[in-house]
């Protein structure tokens, strides 16, 4: 398995699985848990979720899969913003870790930005992490200034990720964002990057695809992976996508090959707003 460094030293693997919508509805639940159990036997020990996920029923069904199975998993799950106050977060985390049926986070992320300070979740992160309920934390869907806020405060030098929106179809943080993460050593978390199946029908990317012998989301996934600071979080409840998925880890993208994407994907030529789902 592909690994990636976070600034604390630590290596977690590149490839990861998505939860969004697991839990949602009964008929795919059995599917959902025997898919995440196959990720495990096949290597793929990072597991992302978050509080948001059917309100709890995503990190409920994941306790189940993994149970037994706990120190195999590198377990990364999010808290609301209106959640990440100093007592909300301990709470909020509390919750997740009975959820999760775990008495600790691998990683533990805020969701995306809202009213509460940044000092003041990064606080509370720390009270986590001193009571050994989370082992590391870090951040989801933050721009350029909310970063640079953060990595001035206390404790946001501790930061070990970013997870943002990115894929072929999604390159704004290419502009800025990401060349000043690149400064700091500061990996990123790509979630949905098969754009949530919509990359699967894109005309060019699929031409492309049959053109070199690979599925769609091989073509997407290995795009990503052929970064060496980006770990990628694909949601799939189905086993036979999984190790479709699963083979992008196979596939290295030539120099041609990436600049015919780049040509039908092209790099963004201005700064844009970030982008978020």
């Amino acid at each position: 398995m592909k690994m990636v460094r976070f600034p604390s030293g630590e290596h977690v693997p590149a490839f990861g699985m998505g939860t969004w919508r697991f839990g949602d509805e009964s008929a795919t639940r059995e599917e959902e848990i025997a898919t995440l159990r196959l990720g495990l036997d096949l290597g793929i020990k990072l597991i992302d979720t978050a509080e948001m996920y059917g309100d709890g029923r995503a990190e409920e069904l994941i306790g189940h899969a993994i149970a037994g199975r706990r120190d195999e998993v590198f377990l990364v799950s999010k808290v609301y913003p209106h959640n990440a106050t100093r007592k909300g977060a301990i709470a909020a985390c509390e919750r997740s870790l009975r959820r999760l049926n775990t008495k600790h986070l691998d990683l533990y992320l805020l969701h995306w930005r809202g009213n509460v300070p940044l000092a003041e979740t990064l606080e509370a992160f720390e009270m986590l992490q001193r009571a050994g309920k989370i082992r590391g934390y870090g951040v989801s869907n933050l721009d350029l200034a909310d970063l640079r806020e953060l990595c001035s405060l206390t404790g946001g030098n501790l930061v070990q990720t970013n997870q943002l929106l990115y894929n072929l179809s999604r390159r704004g943080i290419e502009w800025d964002l990401l060349p000043w993460l690149r400064e700091r050593r500061l990996p990123i978390m790509a979630y949905s990057p098969i754009e949530q199946g919509r990359l699967l029908t894109d005309s060019k990317l699929v031409g492309f695809a049959q053109d070199h012998g690979m599925t769609a989301s091989q073509v997407a996934l290995a795009w990503l992976l052929s970064q060496d600071d980006v770990i990628v979080i694909p949601k799939t409840s189905s086993r036979q996508r999984l190790r479709e998925n699963l083979g992008a880890l196979d596939i290295c993208l030539s120099d041609s090959q990436l600049a015919e994407l780049n040509r039908h994907f092209p790099p963004p030529t201005r700064a844009t707003p970030l982008e978020m789902l």
